[in-house]
């Protein structure tokens, strides 16, 4: 069965529930398990990211313009 045929099936078997509280369990169960991008990112990355709110908490920007300049 495929991602999208057993999320139908959930779907269809929770609409089936009447039991509010096993509702409200299920709720905070997929409310928990969103993924925050940050963790999917690897070390390097974030490590780059980090640096780039240093630079600019330092005052070190460029402009926009300037920027696709240099990499054009």
């Amino acid at each position: 069965m495929d991602i999208r045929t057993s999320k139908i099936a959930l779907v269809k078997m929770i609409l089936n529930i009447e039991n509010d509280k096993f509702i409200e369990k299920i709720t905070e169960f997929v409310q928990k398990e969103k993924v925050d991008f940050w963790n999917e990112m690897s070390l390097s990355e974030r490590k780059e990211i980090e640096k780039g709110i240093k630079q600019l908490n330092k005052g070190k920007r460029v402009e926009f313009n300037d920027f696709l300049k240099k990499i054009s």
